[in-house]
């Protein structure tokens, strides 16, 4: 496996394949303060940031089953309607592009696309909201796509099978423990982005902080 995510190294992708939330779009923060504050009231002790770290990267099914796991007892359906109505609102409020996101992908050269855990409705919501939804058109795949969202391969796979990319050709840039590990299990390379300096992903082939220094882990021209 470790020769086969080794095609990329050294030359342009065949596909990049970007997560979305906190990779494209600047949405974690604004759903883990919705969120937080919902378990709060349920008498859940809980800070943005630790309800941002304790969701990042999950399908809807695994954060429900985390929201139950945190209570002690299932919330109710309407709790659970209530919560994405607050989170579509705020991200329909205040979502905006990840810094320096729109000018990567104003210079790639290759195909790219989204491939996310996220409500199918989330992404696109976000990636609108945002105005990235135009540079990705139909090439956004969510986990509603598959049987199994990530860790498992299953989303990044589809996507390089639709846009016809060989796995080992294509470059992941995520930014969750979950995202890593997909990428890492379809064969692609992967780059973590971590814009907090202090925090880290384990697996990646590369991290970097910023999004001015993508074009050139891409091998894209620079000025």
């Amino acid at each position: 496996m470790k020769g086969d995510r080794e095609a990329t190294h050294g030359r342009r992708p065949d596909l990049v394949i970007f997560d979305c939330d906190g990779v494209l779009v600047d949405s974690e923060s604004i759903v883990a303060g919705v969120l937080a504050e919902q378990l709060r009231q349920l008498g859940v002790e809980i800070t943005d940031a630790e309800c941002e770290r304790e969701f990042a990267g999950l399908t809807q099914d695994r954060a429900t089953d985390r929201v139950v796991a945190l209570l002690g007892t299932s919330a109710s359906v309407g709790w659970f309607n209530s919560l994405t109505r607050s989170v579509d609102e705020a991200l329909r409020a205040r979502v905006r592009p990840v810094p320096g996101v729109l000018d990567v992908i104003r210079l790639l050269e290759f195909p790219f696309c989204v491939a996310s855990n996220g409500r199918a409705e989330k992404v696109a919501l976000t990636l609108r909201t945002s105005g990235l939804a135009g540079y990705f058109e139909d090439r956004i795949f969510t986990a509603a796509d598959v049987m199994r969202g990530k860790p498992a391969p299953d989303v990044f796979l589809l996507a390089a099978e639709r846009l016809g990319a060989d796995p080992r050709r294509c470059v992941v840039v995520e930014d969750s423990e979950s995202g890593i590990a997909a990428a890492r299990a379809a064969g692609m390379r992967v780059l973590g982005f971590v814009p907090a300096r202090d925090r880290t992903l384990d697996g990646a082939d590369a991290l970097f902080s910023s999004m001015a220094d993508l074009p050139r882990m891409l091998f894209l021209p620079t000025n």
